[in-house]
């Protein structure tokens, strides 16, 4: 690749991730620029593009969980949306046939919504990267939202292995069979091969060769088979550690894929009007899913957090209208046009969700009629009980500090955590453990209603800082009185605690250090060690 294209790439990413947006959304607009300066696709650009989208569909297959998308809400709930929002979608490009335009010139009704589908789905990248940042992941609208994603990812892959048009060889029947055979032994393989590059180049032959090459050779879909891999060791305890290790390459690649877009045409006058109206109906896309999922029993709170998290277009969009231009089912403008689409949804998404508990915060009232009579048992309020102790978050720090403390108040300790399977998995050791999340104004709300000094202390032990701080927030808006403790990663975060008015902020490695310490210096006292050694660490 050109010096001078990586330059140009490097330069509008970073300017893009420095006002908060992804950097893809840079990538796109360089390869705009690269199109303006004359250049055009060579092979090396075409393979890291390939590599990108099957290690993409890899990494999606290695965080399917079964048992999370089989739940109704999620299939049903995604399934229904992507085919309303086609619908509403289908029916307003073919009526925009008649605007004579010529972007959407002698249009019939499969054209249209095959661009519909197209912007069916919403971002799989985006959303991650927003959860993660807010380390919601895995809160229940996170885990909402990566199920729906996983779905239309799902319904992208059944398109483009369609749209292959091949037919598959006989010994295609076997793959299922072999792959099933292959599991175990690769299962045998991730145990044994530790933590370093050799996880990393194991990914890259389960995405390239296991999956994409065994497909290819039966006569089907490689990206297919990358996705089929990626489900096929998704349950094995390494699998997320996979998928995080193999993150940045696959990032790498895709780059690839977003120049290659930008390179192939430049955006008219038109285009950027017609995508600025496409942006105006993501308002159309978000209600949507707004209300299907509060038809389907999730709490508002769950549904809107869920809904904003998906407020955009999507890389896959831009794959599929790749496939359908390659095919000469599309013209070629329109690739075009949803890359610059996704472009602005995601300009338009981002500060919606950076400020979305408030955005509830202020809608709640008005909200609240939307609620369901009914409402899925995993997604109701707690009810705090007689409970005077809660401790948020229940990792290593926040386990240790329940067990200590459960040993002197017993069931007056309550520790909350919005992981569903870890509160199971604590519930399971005998903990009096419930799922809710620190930043739920309406769990704050109803504490609120206790009788006044009930709760008398309260740990935020949450790994990430920003959900502390939110937090806080929440216990200031209800006047809490009690004590307040917190942990911290780094020093400039205790102070920012003790700032903000919290009793007890411990540095995490600084109090694990001190504790070691004086693990250390007991063991010696009970053995029996050089007197000098002793007097050295005395001292």
């Amino acid at each position: 690749m050109d010096p001078v294209w990586l330059t140009i790439a490097f330069v509008f990413g970073f300017a893009v991730r420095a006002i908060g947006l992804p950097p893809l959304v840079g990538y796109l607009v360089a390869g705009f620029v690269l199109n303006g300066l004359g250049a055009t696709q060579g092979e090396f650009l075409q393979v890291t593009s390939e590599l990108g989208i099957t290690l993409l569909l890899f990494t999606i297959g290695l965080k399917l969980k079964i048992k999370n998308i089989l739940k109704r809400e999620v299939w049903a709930g995604a399934t229904t949306h992507l085919f309303l929002i086609s619908i509403i979608y289908g029916v307003a490009i073919w009526a925009l046939s008649f605007s004579g335009l010529s972007l959407f010139y002698d249009f019939d009704w499969k054209i249209s919504f095959l661009i519909a589908f197209a912007f069916s789905f919403s971002s799989t990248v985006f959303a991650v990267k927003v959860l993660e940042e807010k380390s919601e992941v895995n809160s229940l609208h996170g885990n909402v939202s990566i199920g729906v994603l996983i779905i239309q990812d799902l319904f992208a892959v059944v398109f483009i292995a369609l749209a292959a048009g091949k037919s598959p060889n006989w010994y295609a029947l076997g793959v299922p069979f072999l792959l099933l055979a292959l599991r175990p032994i690769l299962f045998k393989v991730l145990e044994k091969i530790g933590h370093g590059e050799l996880l990393i180049l194991f990914g890259f032959f389960a995405a390239l060769i296991v999956g994409a090459e065994v497909f290819k050779f039966a006569g089907l879909k490689a990206d297919l088979g990358a996705l089929v891999a990626g489900i096929l060791i998704s349950s094995h305890p390494k699998s997320n550690e996979l998928a995080n290790n193999l993150l940045s390459f696959k990032d790498l690649f895709l780059i690839g894929f977003f120049l290659s877009i930008g390179l192939s045409g430049i955006p008219t006058m038109q285009i950027i009007m017609v995508a600025f109206l496409f942006a105006l109906l993501i308002n159309i896309k978000t209600l949507l899913y707004f209300i299907v999922f509060t038809r389907f029993q999730l709490r508002v709170r769950t549904s809107l957090h869920a809904s904003l998290a998906l407020a955009n277009y999507s890389e896959f969009g831009l794959i599929v209208a790749a496939v359908a231009v390659e095919k000469m089912w599309l013209p070629g403008d329109w690739l075009v046009t949803i890359a610059v689409s996704l472009a602005i949804s995601f300009v338009v998404s981002s500060p919606l969700n950076l400020y979305s508990h408030k955005i509830y915060d202020s809608l709640k009232t008005y909200l609240s009629r939307f609620e369901s009579d009914k409402r899925l048992i995993y997604d109701r309020t707690i009810d705090i009980r007689d409970a005077e102790i809660l401790i948020f978050g229940m990792g290593y720090v926040g386990t240790a500090a329940y067990d200590q403390l459960n040993k002197r108040y017993g069931q007056k300790v309550l520790a909350l955590d919005y992981n569903q399977e870890t509160v199971l998995k604590h519930k399971a050791e005998g903990r009096n453990v419930v799922s809710d999340d620190a930043t739920d104004v309406d769990f704050w709300e109803y504490a609120k209603t206790k009788p006044g000094g009930q709760i008398k202390l309260v740990l935020l032990c949450m790994e990430d800082h920003k959900s502390n701080l939110l937090a806080i927030e929440r216990l200031k808006a209800i006047d809490y009185k009690g004590m307040l403790a917190a942990t911290a990663t780094f020093e400039d975060e205790v102070k920012q605690l003790k700032k903000l008015g919290v009793h007890s902020a411990y540095n995490l490695y600084r109090e694990a250090g001190i504790g070691f310490a004086d693990d250390v210096c007991e063991m010696l006292g009970s053995c029996e060690v050089d007197k000098e050694l002793q007097i050295g660490l005395s001292h």
